[in-house]
């Protein structure tokens, strides 16, 4: 049975769902980034995640004043795309089409072209809950997910993006089914720029520190030979979004498994950053992603 707390959060998101469907999309969007704003100053444990994060990315390069303004900014935008994931699906497919231009679509050509499934890998930056509106037409695609704790707004969310034509693979059932997608010569995609627990990590640089990081990228990447292949989807000036889709990478295995794992999973980590540097305004900054710290370095 449902906790209060979830009935409450459940509630909560269906009374801000309901007015979606007869309020114009730029009402829409103004109402979430008003809601951003106002959890950016209500949130305090977040907001000082987020401005600790910062400080570890930005410190020795921005004033505090500015990494406050981009804290703000973060916020903003992930309460105008929480608005637009649950407005998305009530427009024509023809309304959506036009508000996401595509680039690189070649590359996601080839890398199916080869016949051996692709590993999408992206990270909770920009809209990467509106790729699969586009990248879903191209050819079947799984998405990598962890379960919400609140089981009835996590059923909520799997209508929404089952409602893109993709599927759910949940990480506690993961690898039988990516394996099985990618033998059908299908996409698989993972966002791999969250803190995972240390017996699950392997330990990158991100932003100059090291960053707990799962490795199942790159083991699937050993283990398949899929393609892998970067994409990032974002907003533009005009409330429309960009989906970039980057060439599959070329890497070369060393022999060693353990030190291959690391290299994949840091040149990974580190094109994600290169994203994330151009405009930082669209990344989680309130997941505390330096949580989990290595043996030597808690010793």
């Amino acid at each position: 049975m449902a906790s209060f707390k979830e009935l409450s959060e459940f509630l909560l998101f269906q009374i801000t769902k309901a007015p979606l469907s007869i309020l114009p999309r730029k009402l829409s969007l103004s109402l979430g980034k008003a809601l951003g704003i106002i959890l950016y100053y209500l949130d305090k444990k977040h907001r000082l995640i987020a401005l600790s994060n910062l400080k570890i990315a930005f410190g020795k390069e921005l004033s505090t004043s500015e990494l406050k303004k981009i804290a703000r900014n973060s916020f903003m935008h992930f309460g105008k795309s929480f608005m637009d994931i649950m407005k998305l699906p009530r427009l024509t497919e023809e309304k959506r089409n036009a508000l996401i231009n595509v680039e690189g679509e070649e590359n996601l050509h080839k890398a199916l072209g080869e016949k051996k499934g692709v590993l999408l890998f992206s990270a909770h930056y920009g809209s990467w809950e509106i790729a699969p509106f586009i990248i879903a037409k191209k050819g079947k695609l799984s998405v990598i997910a962890r379960p919400l704790d609140n089981k009835l707004l996590e059923k909520e969310l799997l209508k929404l993006r089952t409602s893109q034509g993709s599927s759910v693979i949940y990480k506690h059932q993961a690898t039988k089914k990516i394996l099985q997608s990618l033998r059908e010569k299908e996409m698989v995609a993972f966002l791999i720029d969250q803190n995972v627990l240390r017996s699950q990590a392997v330990f990158v640089d991100f932003f100059g520190k090291k960053a707990s990081t799962t490795p199942s990228l790159a083991a699937f990447f050993l283990r398949t030979k899929s393609p892998l292949v970067p994409a990032f989807c974002y907003p533009t000036p005009s409330n429309a979004y960009h989906l970039k889709i980057l060439r599959p990478l070329s890497i070369t295995s060393e022999g060693n498994y353990s030190q291959d794992v690391l290299k994949i999973t840091q040149i990974c980590t580190k094109i994600i950053e290169n994203q994330i540097r151009k405009n930082p305004d669209y990344w989680f900054w309130f997941h505390n992603r330096w949580k989990t710290r290595p043996e030597e370095e808690e010793a």
